[in-house]
This record gives structure tokens, sequence and C-alpha cells, in this order.
């Protein structure tokens, strides 16, 4: 990997706006985090990326312009400086009970420096994708897995097997990140669904599909129970053509010299999700024991990949955990992980918190529609969340913040799990960042606070 480099060179003899290149420029806006790009920033404030095909960057650059950098704080609809929103989002925090950190999009640092603010005023954390990731966690704790990587997948797969998906609907460059310039001979086996469009095209790859539209879990049974080696031959009579499909599936696995299985957390059928994860860690570990296998699973969109890993680290637990200082309410536990009880919207439906700290730096991601009027919000978002701030009216705080890779430095975890991300600002609208915001909130709480004896 290239460290990023500026080149304010014209870009071209077609351009009809100075722009200032960021080569080498690192995308983060998708858990890929492409590292091969040009981005060009252009003197009114909007940005594009030069000879890239993906259309869910170009769309994330649209939300990018000369507006960003007058944008403002607001408090209760109104405009306010950042002393005063900074001061009335203390406040909240402090007199809350059980506040809500939701959203988090934001990268390691926002996360480090959110960690002790939540810790300070006895908050929940959750993601923005908690539902997707949840259960992919779930199945790790119960069973474990076998992870692999993107430069594995590009160096040594030679049979690809995409579970219920196809990866360029949300990964428009996937295909190009793991098959592109390759020499190396590949099987790509579409199971539960059609063949991706994006997989054609390629050198020396061949493409199949395989029951279209059979039911995933009837599908991971029976393809568990060849994998651990049971009856083929009982296993076909009583599945029909499916069972043919999948001996002749498991068959190619096992002349394979590498398999990856790819998955995406958040197209696995609710509310199950966790033991169709499970199903195929399970398929994963039994072809291991005659030839190597794993799998990849496509997420962590908006930092939540880097938040998770992040909060873990930090805590020894993953998200949807409530973390508190043990002098912040006499008799709770410092830690609390719960999956089901800290999901965002039970929270909300069940008015179990009291205030909601919205984190969106990545894009304009709206809080939850069912959050009622009365709970106090503070948002600490990407600029085009302003005038939504501002439309709600009272009991909201609003500051604007910086994009990671945009409008400041960071780093986040890519989709492999194994990976920190280098990212660099290919603009520079002033903005604070979310650690920035983060740490000053965190100063106001520890004038703030005193300990209190009440019960949660």
């Amino acid at each position: 990997m290239h460290s990023p480099s500026l080149d304010t060179s014209p870009p071209g003899p077609s351009a009809t706006r100075a722009a200032a290149l960021t080569r080498d420029w690192i995308c983060p806006f998708c858990p890929l985090l492409c590292d091969d790009l040009v981005a060009a920033c252009h003197d009114d404030g909007t940005l594009d990326v030069r000879d890239t095909e993906c259309s869910r960057l170009a769309h994330a650059l649209t939300h990018y312009g000369a507006r960003d950098a007058r944008c403002g704080c607001s408090v209760d609809g109104n405009e306010a400086d950042r002393d005063a929103a900074l001061a009335r989002a203390a406040q909240w925090l402090t007199n809350a009970r059980r506040p809500l950190f939701g959203g988090l999009a934001t990268d390691v640092a926002g996360t480090r420096a959110l960690y002790p603010l939540a810790a300070a005023c006895g908050a929940i954390l959750d993601h923005l994708h908690g539902d997707a990731l949840t259960p992919a966690t779930l199945a790790l704790q119960d069973r474990g897995s076998f992870f692999t990587t993107l430069s594995e997948v590009r160096a040594r797969a030679d049979l690809l097997v995409f579970f219920g998906c196809q990866p360029s609907r949300r990964y428009p460059r996937f295909f190009t990140r793991a098959l592109a310039g390759s020499e190396l001979a590949r099987e790509l086996v579409f199971v539960g669904c059609e063949a991706d469009p994006a997989a054609a095209g390629f050198a020396q790859t061949r493409i199949d599909t395989l029951l279209r539209d059979a039911d995933a879990y009837d599908t991971l049974a029976l393809w568990s129970a060849l994998a651990e080696g049971r009856d083929a031959a009982a296993l076909r009579e009583g599945a029909g053509n499916g069972g043919d499909a999948l001996a002749s599936l498991h068959a190619r696995i096992a002349g394979a010299r590498y398999t990856v299985i790819v998955y995406e957390p958040a197209a696995l059928p609710a509310p199950h999700a966790a033991l169709l994860t499970e199903a195929l860690n399970r398929i994963v570990k039994a072809v291991n024991r005659t030839t190597r296998a794993a799998c990849l699973a496509l997420g962590g969109d908006d930092g939540a990949l880097t938040v998770n890993q992040t909060v873990t680290w930090l805590s020894g637990l993953p998200l949807r955990t409530r973390v508190s200082m043990p002098a912040r309410v006499t008799g709770s536990a410092p830690l609390d992980h719960d999956p089901y009880r800290y999901r965002t919207a039970r929270l909300l439906a069940e008015r179990e918190v009291d205030a909601l700290l919205w984190i969106a730096s990545f894009a304009p991601q709206p809080w939850p529609a069912s959050l009622d009027p009365a709970l106090p919000l503070i948002v600490l978002g990407h600029p085009a969340l302003a005038d939504a701030a501002r439309a709600r009216g009272a009991n909201t705080v609003f500051v604007p913040v910086a994009t990671p890779g945009i409008d400041s430095g960071g780093h986040l975890f890519r989709v492999d799990g194994t990976v920190v991300m280098p990212l660099t600002a290919a603009r520079g609208v002033a903005l604070e960042s979310v650690a920035s915001i983060a740490a000053q909130l965190s100063g106001r709480l520890s004038e703030r606070f005193s300990p209190r004896e009440d019960q949660p």
C-alpha cells in the first residue's frame, strides 16, 4: 500500500474547474477500503474520483459541497455556537440515567474517544448496522469461525462459493479487488441466488448457479450433513435434486485447493441469521479436515466492524454493551452485554433510554424515525444532517463533524478484520472530528459529574 499523495496539477484539458488530486486515496465509504483511487477536490467543495466503476462511492460524494464549510451547530432548531451546543449536550448526558450512543458511524479514534464518554454517563453502545453485526458475533462466540483475507482470496482461492448474495449490489468493486489481473483459474458458484452479473468477463473463471430459490435453512442443513460425512446416497434420496446439487458442490470443494465461502450478514434472512452463519462456519470447519477452506463475510459498513473491534479491545465485550464507571450508579455493573436487550429499536420502542447520542460521520444517516420527539437527541453528524436536526426543533442539539478520509484523517478496519487502513483527507474543510467533540464532552462531564446514590 502506498502513502496517499497530493497533486495540484490540472486534471486534463477537458477540466473546467481547478482540482487538487489525492493519489492512492483510500475510500472510507465501504469496508473494502479500496486504496488505488485518485480523488479530486474542486474549488466549490465538491469531490469526484477518477476512473472508478463504483456507484456507491459516486453516490456518497454527492453529499459534499460548498455548504459544508458554512455548516454550524444548532440547539432546539436555532443556530448556536459550538460552546452553547456542547454545554447543552453535556447537561443532557450528565442528567441522563440511561443514555444510548447509537449510529456510531465513526473510526478508531472516534470510538476510543466515545468510550470514556459512554462510561462517564453509563451509556449503551449500539451501531447503525447492529442487526447485521450481532448474528456474526453470536456465531463466533458460540462456535468460533474460519475467516480469510482479501489477499488470500485473490492469491489462492480457486473456488469461490457465494451463499445467497450478489456482492456487487453493495460492494461494486468486490470482483475487481478479488479477480482483476489474476491468472489463477477459478470457479465461482452462486448458491441460493442468481449469479452476480459483475462476476462475468474475468479471465479464467467459470460461473455456476445452484438452488436459486431454495430455502436457506434447508440448504445449509443438508450441506452440513454432507460435509460431516453423512450417507450421501440416503441424503440425496431424501432431498431430491437439492441433494444431488449439493453433493456435486461438496465434491468440487473436496477437489479444490482453497475454497472460500462468501456471504453477507445483512443479506441473510432474519430473525435467525446467527444459525445460518454458524452453519457456514461448521461446514468450513468440516472441510478443513481434508483441505483448505474459509469464510469471508462482507459487512461492517459505516465503521461497524471498526467500532466493534475497538469496543471489544477496550472492554473485552462487543457492541450492544452498557459501559459505566463504578461510581456512576451505585450497584450497577461496570459492563453489561446483552445483544437482544440493548438493540436500538427495542430500547426506543420500550422507552428504556432517556437520551440519544447519534453519531453519523460517513453519510447523512438519519436517527430512527421512531424516536420520541420529547427524547433529548444529540447529533454528531454529517453536515447534510443539519437541516433535519433543525426541523426536529426542541430537544435537539446538532454538531457537524468531519468525515474520516474527506475532511480529516483516521483509521478503519478492512472488511476482513485483519488490516487497519490509514485514511487521508481528500478535501479538508475545517470540521472537527468525532474524536475531538467526544473528548470535549468528556471534559465537560468530568467538571459536572458527582457520584449518585440512586439505583438504575
